[in-house]
């Protein structure tokens, strides 16, 4: 299988400014849960070096007057201080667990604010959802994106602290000049001495972290092979768990496909593979390269601490401190060395989210407010209109002239992909016209005030969705709702004997997924409380894409025949591909390749031979005829 890997890092300049900018972006959405955390992070890096010196002060009093009193004061000190630690400690943990609740859906929640905010268009691009998915499984497989800005800021914070807090304990220890007695050990109070071995020091507290950086940037580097893995993964090995496959998967024996994946040691994390390799190779050396002069450092500190207490510069005590504060210290300059690097390996992946997040919104948003009025005063007209969907070439629609009159019932026919459903997104203004102009009462409805104009429509969408909430507020789309008219609009959608089988009406949870009293409706019924839903809204307009596409022809037939009192005065759209079903509407028009070709009553357009409108009412209506032979 082949992998792609990620390109090369960005600069530490490049990467220091996306960090920037998505620490600010977390920041403005949640800054107590930064302020807590910082709290905490100052708290817990400052403190040891408090138990460190009183410890200290203890070991050196002990070692040599060892006066009761001094003693007793210290001790009182020490326990004073570690209870009052203690307790802070515990405080800002408590506010820090607090505000980080839900870290995961507070990351998800900037996400989908702009999915919501985003252009139709944009959402409706499936380079916009690829995109997102590329984010959502480096979040979920590498913890790479946001999630790691915090981890990451706080690690910065906390190595500088350490840093500082390590150089205040330990800055005595190379001043501090060992006895003249000492014979050659004086060389350890040489200048150059000490500089070299401080050179040394920090050369091997950069190279432990810098190798381990190496390491972990292999991991950034294959996370679309990581990526790609996991989507395997959970598809072929999870094909057992998905309710919706089970059948297809007993009847064709769907599970021997996955047996070549599942067994294949040369696939993503498989023995043989490409993580495998390289746990071998590179990445394994350089981890094992770290772990080594981590050690050799903590070698040289010992050394040094120790040759100088014996050399006479510093009591047992003293010893205790600088072995602490030193490695600390180092401590403090590796997690340092390694959080600039984890900040470079994850800049190339919070890039990837503010390219989803900085997606402009191109559509004009006017500000000119639609005046209430009653459902027989507004008219639509489309002018000269065409439309063609990004990054294509050929028009969706060409040249569309026609004009919909308050209260009429349209009936919107056609052959799969004649350009029915591009018809009703820009009628919706989901999407704006390539040319031309769509008015309302005469004015241009980009100037219109957007909300407004969505309010203009109920649609009933073929792909609806329904929500696992009670019955009443997915009629109501919201928590509190007039149940009165509710149930009134299920009842005239067809629901009503349903309805009346519900164990608590309206607030009858649907599906189960938060409520074990939940009950499971059919699609036909999912399909009649969407109908209601869109009779709830009391839109002017009211557009059915298949509204009983999912319903027994004995409840078709009750929908058609009481569709005047379902509509009321409403202008209502008809989508359906049953010609037959749209004998009820006064006015029929008629797609094919994106154009307008015919428009007329079903008795005009049927009359008409040569029409496309009598090719597909004949085309069908074969299947209706019998003949004796048929049976």
């Amino acid at each position: 299988m082949q992998h792609k890997n990620r390109k090369n890092l960005l600069s530490l300049k490049e990467a220091y400014t996306v960090n920037q900018k998505a620490f600010k972006l977390l920041y403005r959405q949640y800054p107590q849960m930064f302020t807590s955390r910082l709290a905490c992070v100052i708290w817990d890096a400052l403190t040891p070096y408090i138990s460190i010196y009183l410890s200290a002060l203890i070991i050196d009093e002990l070692s040599t007057t060892r006066d009761s009193e001094t003693l007793t004061i210290l001790m009182l000190i020490a326990l004073v201080s570690a209870a009052i630690i203690s307790l802070v400690s515990a405080f800002l943990t408590k506010w820090r667990d607090t505000q980080c609740a839900g870290m995961y859906f507070k990351v998800n929640q900037i996400f989908t604010k702009k999915l919501l905010d985003m252009d139709f268009s944009s959402v409706d691009n499936t380079k916009t959802h690829e995109l997102l998915s590329t984010i959502d499984q480096n979040q979920n497989s590498g913890g790479w994106g946001l999630n790691k800005i915090i981890w990451n800021y706080e690690a910065l914070i906390s190595s500088i602290l350490t840093l500082l807090g390590g150089i205040s304990l330990t800055i005595t220890l190379f001043v501090k000049p060992v006895s003249q007695d000492a014979g050659r050990m004086t060389v350890l109070n040489n200048p150059l001495f000490i500089v070299v071995l401080v050179l040394v020091m920090f050369a091997v507290t950069y190279i432990s972290p810098a190798l381990s950086n190496k390491a972990d940037s292999y991991s950034a580097r294959l996370a679309d092979a990581h990526n790609l893995g996991n989507r395997l993964f959970w598809f072929f090995g999870g094909l057992g768990y998905r309710q919706e496959y089970a059948a297809d998967v007993r009847i064709y024996r769907q599970d021997l496909i996955c047996d070549k994946y599942n067994n294949d040691k040369t696939n993503t994390f498989g023995s043989k593979g490409i993580f495998a390799k390289y746990a071998k190779g590179p990445v394994g050396l350089y981890h094992a390269a770290s772990a080594a002069v981590s050690v050799l450092f903590t070698g040289l500190a010992y050394a040094f601490v120790c040759l100088k207490a014996w050399a006479g510069a510093f009591g047992i005590g003293s010893v205790t401190q600088y072995i602490s504060s030193i490695t600390r210290l180092s401590g403090g300059v590796s997690s340092l060395i390694r959080t600039i690097g984890n900040m470079r390996n994850n800049a190339s992946f919070l890039k990837l989210i503010f390219d989803f997040l900085e997606i402009p919104n191109a559509m004009q948003q006017g500000d000119l407010p639609i005046r209430q009025r009653s459902s027989c005063d507004y008219e639509i007209e489309f002018k000269n209109v065409s439309f063609k969907y990004p990054g294509s070439d050929e028009y969706a629609l060409k040249n569309i002239n026609m004009k919909l009159k308050a209260g009429e019932r349209l009936a919107v026919v056609g052959q799969n992909g004649s350009g029915k459903t591009t018809f009703i997104k820009l009628l919706c203004r989901l999407y704006d016209p390539t040319q031309g102009v769509i008015l309302l009462n005469g004015t241009d409805i980009r100037t219109y005030d957007y909300a407004d104009y969505m309010a203009l429509f109920s649609v009933v969408f073929q792909d609806f969705k329904l929500f696992a909430l009670t019955l009443g507020q997915n009629v109501g789309v919201s928590v509190a709702y007039n149940k009165e008219l509710a149930e009134q609009c299920l009842c005239k959608a067809g629901f009503g004997d349903r309805l009346a089988t519900m164990p608590e009406a309206t607030e009858t949870y649907l599906y189960k997924d938060f409520s074990k009293t939940g009950v499971e409706i059919s699609g036909g019924e999912a399909q009649k409380i969407a109908l209601a839903r869109a009779l709830y809204k009391n839109a002017p307009f009211i557009v059915l894409d298949e509204p009983t596409a999912a319903l027994d022809p004995i409840a078709e037939a009750e929908v058609y025949s009481s569709f005047n009192e379902i509509v009321g005065d409403k202008t209502a759209i008809y989508i359906s591909h049953r010609l037959s079903s749209c004998r009820f509407c006064n006015d029929i028009v008629v797609f094919h390749e994106g154009k307008l070709v015919q428009r007329g009553s079903h008795e005009q357009l049927s009359a008409d031979t040569g029409g496309k409108y009598y090719a597909l009412w004949n085309a069908q209506a074969q299947y209706y005829q019998t003949t004796e032979h048929d049976w």
